[in-house]
């Protein structure tokens, strides 16, 4: 399975979200796009690469323009839309709309697991 990883840039989502991805089982079972791994050559055709995913996970803590917009893409595209989310974050309305799911965390690192299942 192909899983775009959408989420603002506003936070330390090297830490708190790739990092918790590469440590987890699914690491190895599913090819991730990291769409801001490299900073220096990010991926720059996202709508393109969206529509070729099987799954968008985003973190949604953190609102953001981009983010909206890729996630507008993704349900445009028929692509489904995972959303998780820190347990003390009120959510956007739009991202009720458009996700499949939703579903909010306390450590990323322990739950990220049960939440992609």
């Amino acid at each position: 399975m192909k899983i775009y990883v959408a989420h603002a840039s506003g936070f330390d989502f090297v830490s708190e979200l790739y990092a918790p991805l590469r440590a987890s089982s699914l690491w190895s079972q599913h090819q991730f796009v990291l769409p801001h791994e490299n900073p220096a050559a990010p991926v720059r055709d996202s709508k393109e690469v969206i529509a070729s995913c099987d799954l968008v996970l985003a973190e949604v803590s953190h609102p953001s323009i981009g983010m909206g917009i890729e996630l507008g893409w993704a349900d445009a595209a028929g692509v489904p839309i995972v959303a998780i989310h820190r347990a003390d974050v009120h959510l956007s309305g739009a991202v009720k709309i458009v996700a499949r799911s939703i579903t909010s965390y306390t450590n990323l690192a322990d739950d990220i697991i049960h939440i992609i299942k």
